[in-house]
């Protein structure tokens, strides 16, 4: 696999995005499952482990810690706070986005004590509050880095305006957001942004949440629970006028002499060197696929022709719904619902 600079640090061009075992989709696998997919990723080399405090509530870092702490001097760990589970009154834990400093605080030091770690290599604002100026949030965090609890800062789902901004505030290493053939939103400035001021592109979702794997077929088959069943692009039928364009892709992936999954991977690191591709998985098998990926090179006319498919327009169904848009501090096509 090759490598990339994130910041400070030399990863592989291909990390693991944690979230899938403790969240999200469904029912998690088993602990032995999860284990066994860290394990894989530590056995090939992977350099890049990301989760947060969001998933799982609390679950992720718990279960990761454990397997990752033999391996901290060889890897970055990389965490989020700023959206998280909060208790209500009625007891209900719900997902609440809180960018205040003392919230960020005790989000991190609580994700330390989950992880077993001293501190945490790259420390990500998962989301912007919008009632608290980015300024505020991440001033909070330079002085985490500052008392040594975390060692560089990230954000995640921020557009060009922020990012800006929180950087004049305090050098940021890498923007996390959503990146893949179906999702390339960050078109529109982000990835422009990050290589002019040197900041890392960490594209979470470059296999299109399973879309671009060909895998999905069917989205009756989501369980009870899966995020994707509230994204109108999931819709069934929006997915089933996205699946079309499958076919053609698939004729490029066979011209290219790779799989779907690893065309998919390989695009999202063709389009610039700063990027680095943070898919998920529950599947050793899945992981091992996604690796590849990583080293695969493409032509010019694959390139070309993946561009020319995936034209935003060409999508059927918005990245979220209403409130998940909301959600965003990112840049958005002139057809998408605000």
């Amino acid at each position: 696999m090759q490598t990339r600079p994130l910041g400070p640090f030399t990863v592989q061009n291909v990390g693991l995005g944690c979230m899938n075992l403790s969240h999200a989709y469904g029912k998690p696998p088993a602990q032995e499952q999860a284990h066994a997919v860290l394990h894989a990723a530590l056995d090939a080399g992977v350099t890049l482990f990301d989760t947060a405090a969001l998933y799982g509530f609390g679950a992720n870092e718990s279960l990761v810690g454990p397997v990752l702490a033999p391996h901290r001097s060889r890897i970055t760990l990389c965490s989020k706070g700023g959206m998280a589970g909060v208790a209500g009154d009625d007891g209900v834990v719900r997902r609440v986005i809180d960018g205040h400093p003392k919230t960020l605080r005790k989000n991190c030091e609580d994700s330390l004590r989950r992880l077993g770690t001293d501190v945490i290599d790259l420390y990500y604002l998962h989301r912007w509050d919008p009632r608290v100026p980015i300024e505020e949030s991440v001033g909070e965090m330079a002085r985490l880095k500052d008392e040594g609890k975390i060692r560089a800062l990230g954000l995640s789902e921020v557009g060009v305006d922020n990012l800006r901004r929180a950087h004049r505030e305090h050098p940021i290493a890498a923007l996390q957001s959503e990146y893949s053939l179906w999702s390339r939103n960050a078109e529109l400035g982000t990835l422009a942004a990050c290589k002019e001021l040197g900041i890392a592109y960490v594209a979470f979702s470059p296999l299109g949440r399973a879309f671009l794997t060909g895998v999905l077929q069917d989205v009756g088959s989501l369980v009870s629970g899966d995020i994707r069943t509230a994204m109108p692009r999931f819709a069934p039928d929006a997915y089933a006028r996205n699946l079309r364009l499958l076919e053609p892709m698939r004729a490029i992936a066979q011209e290219e002499d790779c799989t779907l999954a690893e065309l998919a991977i390989a695009w999202v690191l063709h389009q610039g060197e700063h990027i680095i591709a943070l898919p998920g998985t529950t599947s050793v098998e899945h992981l091992q696929e996604d690796l590849r990926g990583g080293d695969v090179q493409l032509s010019a006319r694959a390139l070309a022709a993946l561009d020319a498919l995936f034209q935003p327009e060409a999508i059927a169904g918005d990245r979220y719904a209403l409130q998940g848009q909301r959600e965003v501090d990112t840049e958005k096509y002139d057809f998408e619902k605000r």
